[in-house]
């Protein structure tokens, strides 16, 4: 449909009469009225009464706003200054009013132009809603092939109190799950005195603090660089190995690091320090299976009890929680009944004293390598295919939500 704008109403009468069927308009305001309630108009006359000013500014807005609108303007004389100026405002073509052949001519093709420019518009926008719908196919895609990438399992060793053979037990537990054929990741979490490296005896050259340098931007490609290699299947993120260090990682770049781990390990052995520091708890926040560690004597009873309570009071679920008891043969005074019945805990392995254990450390060799056949060997092999279980390898993990420390 064609529009025409013409105070005169005279003139307007003539201009109606050239174009039949078209709506006619003697205000600006009753044409930009019109033109709103019609989006589909394809060509506007104005006549020669509109002032040049007012058909200039309605020619450059109408070029933004609706660009498949042609603009035509009649003048009683067309030179070239009008003319130029015209078409610089966005006028599709300027006509002397009494040319009706020119006029009619204009008028059809700015029919054939605005379809044109409508069905660019329409292959555009049908375009970009492909490109939108692929992009967000290919980023579903992406995340369910990622939910549904089997996520290497967290094992997090923890005791609040030194010296219980909490690093003996993440170290031959790592060990003893690389060798039955998973491929398995120990991260030395102990930032001040972290031993698994020299349980090893590796001499790593990067360490955890390295991830300050990837500035958050942590994948696998860059963890790989910063792993020390302990056989095939095992690899170990390894403590720092000076106090001074100018770089310390953060706890977001620790949860950063576990995140990224369980797509590259069937297995994290996490061994962490004595307390519930940011290391810690960023590690039990992603863990699934939480390896509490003791001795039987008072002090570790206490330790570990407080330790227990702490937990449930984070709201870790005892679901996810083993046991494992060192020096378990001692003659002490406390029995491993009471021991147990005062932790409120069945031991899923016990350990007996023994000078292989120490004389293994010593060497830099995991007990289950040196010492196959000793009994504390066969017990931590024995653990170690309870983490391999049809009930923690499904890959799939609930969501749980812990108690923030204030």
């Amino acid at each position: 449909m064609t529009t025409i704008l013409e105070p005169d109403v005279a003139q307007l009468g003539i201009m109606n009469a050239m174009l039949h069927g078209s709506t006619a308009t003697t205000s600006m305001a009753e044409l930009k009225a019109h033109l709103e309630a019609s989006p589909h108009e394809f060509a506007v006359v104005l006549g020669p009464s509109v002032a040049v000013d007012d058909a200039m500014d309605f020619a450059r807005n109408a070029r933004i706003t609706r660009p498949d609108l042609g603009v035509i303007l009649l003048r009683h004389g067309v030179d070239s200054e009008t003319l130029t100026v015209a078409l610089r405002s966005g006028m599709r073509e300027v006509v002397e009013a009494r040319d009706l052949a020119g006029l009619t001519t204009a008028v059809h093709r700015a029919r054939s132009v605005a379809k044109e420019i409508s069905q660019t518009l329409e292959d555009e926008a049908k375009a970009a809603a492909n490109a939108a719908m692929a992009q967000a196919a290919a980023a579903q895609a992406a995340a369910q092939a990622a939910a549904d990438a089997p996520q290497g399992k967290v094992i997090t060793v923890f005791s609040t109190k030194g010296g219980v053979g909490k690093s003996l037990v993440a170290t031959n537990l790592g060990v003893a799950l690389s060798d039955a054929g998973h491929r398995v990741c120990l991260v030395d979490l102990d930032v001040n005195s972290g031993d698994v490296a020299i349980m090893l005896q590796l001499n790593p050259t990067r360490t955890i603090n390295d991830l300050v340098a990837f500035n958050g931007q942590i994948d696998e490609d860059s963890l790989a660089t910063i792993l020390t290699t302990a056989s095939d299947r095992l690899s170990l993120m390894a403590a720092p190995v000076r106090l001074d260090s100018p770089d310390h990682a953060a706890a977001t770049d620790v949860g950063l690091m576990i995140e990224t781990l369980k797509g590259m390990f069937d297995f994290i052995v996490v061994d962490t320090s004595g307390v519930f520091d940011d290391h810690a708890l960023t590690a039990l926040d992603r863990t699934d299976s939480i390896v509490l560690v003791g001795t039987l004597d008072i002090p570790a009873l206490k330790a570990l009890k407080l330790a227990t309570g702490t937990l449930d009071l984070l709201n870790f679920g005892r679901e996810k929680w083993k046991f494992v008891l060192n020096r378990a043969d001692g003659k002490v005074g406390l029995t491993v009944a009471e021991f147990e019945s005062t932790l409120g805990l069945k031991a899923d392995a016990t350990l007996v004293s023994s000078r292989e254990v120490l004389a293994a450390v010593n060497r830099g060799e995991a007990l289950v390598k040196a010492y196959p056949n000793h009994p504390n060997s066969k017990a931590i092999v024995d653990f170690a295919k309870t983490f391999v279980s049809s009930d923690n390898v499904s890959g799939k993990k609930g969501a749980r939500r812990r108690l923030r420390r204030a």
